[in-house]
């Protein structure tokens, strides 16, 4: 199954090595999901991941790259060839949304699932990294 990790999960795995986002970053690749990124997903994780306030303690922001880098090669690359614009109430997370949809993605993992209202209309459920190590673990 595909899904996407939005910005939020990337930035808590790395502020925490203790949480949930952690632990679902640290078993990528995993054979019972594949993370789907965009040219621009990407983008963004880039920026986020590299601020000097989201980096870990005693990283370097070309640390955060290599491990993005290593994420991307880990992804299904998916281009989106339409907008759904405006769909939610954050262009980036249309984009997150876009992105989901075109990748045939069942969830977007997500800290902001309220940003995500109305992506089920679409078969697409926003849920929390608790929440979808729960259900990698009751899947058999």
């Amino acid at each position: 199954m595909r899904i996407v990790l939005d910005t939020s999960v990337l930035v808590a795995a790395a502020r925490s090595r203790l949480g949930t986002s952690f632990a679902l970053v640290q078993s990528i690749p995993n054979p019972a999901f594949e993370i789907s990124l965009s040219v621009s997903l990407y983008s963004e994780w880039r920026d986020a991941l590299t601020r000097p306030g989201n980096l870990p303690p005693g990283q370097s922001a070309e640390d955060a790259l290599k491990f993005l880098r290593y994420l991307a090669s880990q992804a299904h690359l998916q281009q989106i060839h339409f907008l759904w614009r405006p769909f939610l109430s954050d262009p980036d997370d249309d984009m997150v949304l876009e992105l989901a949809f075109a990748s045939r993605s069942r969830y977007i993992v997500t800290h902001n699932q309220s940003d995500f209202r109305g992506c089920e209309t679409l078969g697409i459920k926003a849920v929390t990294p608790g929440t979808f190590l729960k259900l990698l673990q009751s899947s058999p």
